[in-house]
């Protein structure tokens, strides 16, 4: 009879939910703690127990609540469904990674959901030899998801990492392509990487808080409960994760917190031998190795914030000395290095924007690849061949849909493999898109990124999409998404606040939007939107912003300190309840995120994310029209942060704008697994954003 009073609360508000469209209003259940001095209540706490079925009774009366507020804009969410199916080519094929004497593939078939792995021998006239039909292993599942392939050297064994969940927690299966058996399998793991004997393999395995905390050894066909571990990271604010250089000669293990890395090396002919450490950890110092030759290429900020690459022997690194091969800049920011036998390539950011420079070993000279607009995203593939001196990129802007080029390095010429079509008959001629800078309160510029129809009419009255995200480093891509055009067609501006938190201008602008300056990432996002309200792009009447997950973060503290600077929200799996979590070690993500955040059992921590946190902050004033998502498996974003916020923010706010919670009990934190469950997605919040402007077509 614990929850007996609680579940009848709930259903009694099912039962007029499904009468008229009226919020369900959680119970109130009193809990309160204290830290440092001060006194916390978390009244809707007991949201958190998963088995509770008051829990499940809310969140279904919150998904029935939700589909009744927007049952009459049923039409047009259909409608924009067709739209953003009819844009992409369902029956498509990859553009084929070449990998010794075979090239691997997937395709997608028309009305399937998931993809099939294929492969040729010899060349792409041969005969497809298919792989793993993820639509046959996905079966009736609610959610399914292979999350990595990765074939043994000698190409007879394929390990997949497939997730049932959503919730980023990997089962790896051995699939014997010579008998078409699965030859072994391994428990909540995450990644792995091949030794060279094509029998020995390294994985990545998780505590019970998710945190990879130990890489372990197995050899095929024996049982996974005697793998021994090679390495255990004790730290709890540090994972790690193992890979083969591309040059097949070493096994990395990299232990990595936020700011702080440190390496072991293993030659990956020598399985049975131990990982070495590289070079101890030092606080706030990051290095990331990679091979080529007689050298190991160290990839480090230990001289420079914005890194900088130095060179040691690879069979004396201890005692060799570092030479530096390329140093750090003030104005360029060096993101990552790709080695091949021939060259190297550099991956550099400068003014927002990725560079791709290409270094030849034979001392002939570095240049840069040329890309044709001002304003655009490039993004190298991960798989490629050490051997060539093909780099192969993916190019797009906010108006040029992505295209796969192939790049020769020895003979400086550019190949178009394919470009992707967008269905429908795309005009690139009629969008426009512009790079403009808004003032933050510090003098700050902040890059704002902006696509539109053409012939656009500053006059404030354009509705506008501003998304934001700022966290962990990450840039903000400008990259093109047929889905907008959905949303562009229909004359809505579409716009990226690069604030800082992100990476766009280098290491400063990530170190100046965490931990003690987390809330140059709000106003940053603040005066973007004004500036667009400024200068005739919008108004506050038809500005809309979005984010998710750590942007989920940003969208809720900004709505708590202007609300009155926006017409709608939308937060899709958004970290809303920073300090409770952040409190409990037990939730994955927790303990190594102590370097963004901060750790709110230090006092000063504590007071400065108090001072921001949106569940904290929730105030009895009136905020804008809301739409919230979350999934019920999601191990990153706990499905009650979004419950939570909702909870407290429809007992206090003072207006009677519609606020949505809609949590997906089958997915997590990437949402649906299917392509079109994804579209259904997009479909349903984009007819919210119209419907809230007035758009009803």
């Amino acid at each position: 009879m614990r929850y007996s009073l609680i579940l009848s609360v709930i259903i009694f508000f099912s039962a007029i939910a499904a009468a008229q469209p009226a919020p369900p209003v959680a119970p109130l259940r009193p809990w309160q703690d204290s830290i440092h001095g001060r006194v916390r209540s978390d009244e809707f706490r007991w949201l958190r127990e998963r088995e509770n079925p008051a829990v499940m009774a809310y969140l279904a009366a919150e998904n029935a609540y939700a589909d009744s507020m927007m049952s009459h804009a049923r039409k047009l969410r259909d409608r924009i469904y067709r739209e953003l199916r009819g844009r992409i080519r369902e029956s498509d094929l990859s553009v084929p990674v070449k990998a010794d004497s075979f090239y691997y593939y997937s395709r997608t078939i028309r009305g399937k959901d998931y993809s099939v792995y294929c492969r040729k021998k010899g060349g792409l006239a041969a005969r497809e030899e298919v792989l793993l039909d993820e639509n046959r292993l996905a079966g009736g599942r609610a959610y399914y998801s292979i999350d990595g392939t990765i074939i043994s050297p000698d190409h007879a064994v394929l390990a997949y990492l497939a997730d049932t969940s959503g919730s980023f927690v990997y089962t790896i299966y051995f699939k014997d392509l010579r008998t078409g058996r699965l030859i072994d399998s391994i428990s909540s793991a995450h990644g792995m990487a091949w030794a060279n004997d094509n029998a020995t393999v390294f994985y990545e395995a998780c505590d019970s808080a998710n945190r990879t905390d130990r890489i372990v050894r197995h050899a095929l066909g024996t049982s996974p409960l005697t793998d021994q571990a090679v390495y255990r990271e004790d730290d709890p604010e540090f994972s790690v994760d193992v890979r083969r250089t591309k040059s097949r000669g070493y096994l990395l293990i990299h232990s990595y917190s936020k700011t702080t890395t440190e390496a072991r090396i293993c030659p990956a002919d020598s399985p049975e031998a131990s990982f070495r450490l590289f070079r101890a950890r030092s606080a706030g110092v990051e290095y990331y190795l990679d091979h080529h030759g007689d050298s190991l290429y160290v990839l480090t900020n230990d001289a420079h914030r914005n890194f900088r690459l130095v060179s040691a022997p690879a069979h004396d690194w201890p005692s060799g000395g570092w030479n530096e091969v390329i140093p750090g800049r003030d104005d360029v920011l060096l993101e990552d290095v790709r080695m091949f036998r021939g060259h190297c390539v550099l991956q550099e950011r400068q003014d927002g924007l990725v560079r791709l420079r290409v270094r030849s070993w034979d001392g002939a000279g570095d240049r840069y690849l040329a890309f044709p607009e001002p304003a655009y995203a490039v993004f190298p593939w991960r798989s490629y061949d050490y051997g060539s001196a093909l780099l192969r990129y993916t190019y797009s802007s906010l108006v040029t849909p992505g295209a796969v080029y192939d790049y020769d390095m020895a003979a400086n010429e550019y190949r178009l493999l394919k470009q992707h079509e967008v269905r429908g008959g795309y005009d690139p001629a009629r969008y426009q898109s512009e790079r403009i800078y808004a003032a933050a309160p510090d003098g700050e510029r902040v890059p704002i990124s902006l696509v539109y129809r053409k012939g656009l009419r500053r006059e404030g009255g354009n509705p506008c999409l501003l998304h934001g995200y700022g966290s962990y480093g990450t840039s903000s891509e400008t990259y093109f998404s047929s889905h907008r055009l959905s949303l562009l067609d229909r004359g809505f501006i579409f716009a990226i606040a690069h604030v800082r938190g992100g990476q766009e201008m280098g290491r400063r602008w990530y170190d100046d939007g965490r931990l003690l300056k987390k809330t140059n990432t709000f106003t940053d996002f603040i005066a973007c939107a004004e500036h667009l309200v400024a200068q005739g792009y919008t108004a506050p009447s038809q500005l809309a912003v979005s984010g998710g997950s750590a942007g989920g973060l940003l969208v809720g503290a900004v709505l708590n300190r202007r609300p009155d600077l926006f017409r709608a929200a939308v937060l899709d799996v958004p970290f809303l309840d920073m300090i409770n979590t952040m409190l409990d070690p037990t939730i994955p993500l927790t303990t190594a995120e102590y370097q963004e955040w901060g750790d709110p059992r230090i006092r000063q921590h504590y007071e400065y994310m108090a001072s921001y946190a949106p569940y904290e902050n929730i105030s009895g004033q009136g905020y804008p029209t809301m739409l919230v998502t979350g999934g019920f498996n999601d191990a990153n974003v706990p499905y009650w942060e979004p419950a939570k916020w909702v909870a407290r923010l429809r007992r206090m706010k003072t207006d009677s704008n519609p606020l949505l919670l809609r949590i997906d009990l089958s997915s997590g934190h990437a949402g649906p697994s299917g392509r079109f469950g994804y579209l259904r997605e997009t479909a349903f919040e984009y007819a919210f954003l119209l419907d809230i402007m007035g758009i009803k077509k």
